[in-house]
Formats: structure tokens, sequence, C-alpha cells
């Protein structure tokens, strides 16, 4: 793994041969600490409550993993300090075009990075256990579903 110092006041996700999803309104920081090894993230950026008036930082220390970004449509991704050995890329379809930045930063050992905007994102959260929960507990509370579209308001 990497020497370097993790980001002070960090949200940290930590993966070892695990599946770990955040998905919907599960933060609020702006860094994140992503150490993952033979494990895949999820981690879902587009609530309203990240602000992304500064940028954005997420540090990864990947060894075989794979990490999926769910982004706001506007979002421009910053690899450029983000290094790769061996096998690894950043996938990114449909690059951001907005004032908004999303830095990654680290290293990746046979590592990915997806990027998933607008319908894909939508798509990737709602094939989760926890939208599932989240379309009980909407029904049984007589609200809307959060989790597949964390900008909507949970309640009717």
């Amino acid at each position: 793994m990497t020497t370097a110092t993790p980001l002070e006041s960090a949200e940290r996700i930590h993966a070892d041969h695990t599946t770990v999803k955040h998905l919907g309104h599960w933060t609020e920081a702006t860094a994140f600490d992503v150490r993952a090894r033979r494990a895949g993230v999820v981690l879902d950026l587009r609530s309203p409550r990240i602000g992304w008036d500064e940028p954005v930082t997420v540090r990864l220390d990947l060894v075989s993993a794979a990490v999926t970004l769910l982004l706001p449509d506007a979002v421009t991704v910053d690899g450029w300090d983000l290094a790769f050995v061996r096998r690894g890329r950043v996938k990114d379809a449909r690059p951001g075009a907005g004032p908004a930045r999303l830095r990654l930063v680290g290293k990746a050992t046979d590592g990915e990075i997806r990027i998933r905007r607008g319908g894909t994102a939508q798509l990737t959260a709602m094939c989760s256990r926890a939208y599932l929960d989240d379309l009980r507990r909407a029904h049984r509370e007589g609200g809307l579903p959060v989790v597949d579209d964390p900008t909507r308001e949970g309640t009717r």
C-alpha cells in the first residue's frame, strides 16, 4: 500500500475482499479517503448536501479494486494526480463540462475508476439492496425513494 498521508477530516472508506456501497444522502464531506484491496466500492456523490463550490477530493489506494463514482452531470473529473501501476484507467464515457471539479489523487495498482452520470448513475443505484430498502421505507411512510435520485425530496 502507499505511504501517503490520509486527507485530514476525510470520509474514510475501507474495503478488503468485499463490496461497499454508500448511496443516497450518506455524507456532506468534500474529501474522501478510499482504501480497497480486491474489492468493489460505489460512492454516490450526487447529493445536494455535498458542496461543489470547492473541488471535491478522492484519495485512492487501490489494489486489484474497482471504484464506481456516481456524479452529477456537470462535474469535471481531474485524474492528473492519480498514478497507475500495471493496469488501470479512469473510465468516463461522458466527461462533464461544468465548473464543479472532482480531483482523483493517489495510487491504483491494477485498479479501475468508473464514472457514472445521469441515467447510468441512477440505474447503478437502483441495482442495490439499499434501493430496495429505500423503496420499502418510502412505501411505509408514504413518501418517495431518494437512493435513485438524491436531489428528490423523500416525502410527498
